[in-house]
């Protein structure tokens, strides 16, 4: 099966605790994705995962009580909880994971913690409409072979 390391993406658009809100969002839109992922660079490369803030997190947790998206940090909205992903662990394991937890972006870690990618719940559900996919196909010829054998 494949692994979450072969599925994710590699492009992380990440920040750090201070960044505001206001930068976050426009980031996203740059960048047209729907999540920051909050790291600490002091390990280098892409940093170790500390958080995530998604476009529906500010919604909830900025827009719509009416604060200034300019006065607060991605780092005061950020759930408690950070799930990730080992790279070397199973797709259908990570898809598991993701529906415990409840969420529909896991960062990809290393086996030391940095940051190596991001999987949606969308690249997931792809890989399963593959697999899914892949299984008609079968059934559709034995159908077409027992049509023209007989058996």
């Amino acid at each position: 099966m494949t692994t979450i390391g072969e599925l994710c993406v590699r492009d992380v658009v990440t920040g750090t605790c201070e960044m505001t809100v206001a930068a976050a969002a426009k980031l996203m839109r740059q960048e047209h994705v729907g999540c920051v992922v909050i790291v600490d660079k002091a390990n280098g490369g892409l940093g170790v995962p500390l958080g995530i803030v998604t476009d529906r997190d500010i919604v909830l947790e900025v827009t719509a009580p009416g604060l200034d998206a300019n006065a607060v940090s991605i780092g005061s909205i950020k759930p408690r909880e950070l799930v990730t992903a080992r790279a070397d662990k199973d797709a259908l394991e990570a898809l598991r994971l993701m529906r415990s937890k409840g969420v529909r972006r896991l960062p990809v870690v290393s086996e030391n913690g940095s940051l190596l990618g991001i999987v949606a719940f969308d690249d997931l559900l792809e890989l399963v409409a593959e697999q899914l996919s892949g299984l008609t196909k079968v059934i559709s010829r034995e159908q077409a072979r027992e049509a023209t054998t007989g058996k």
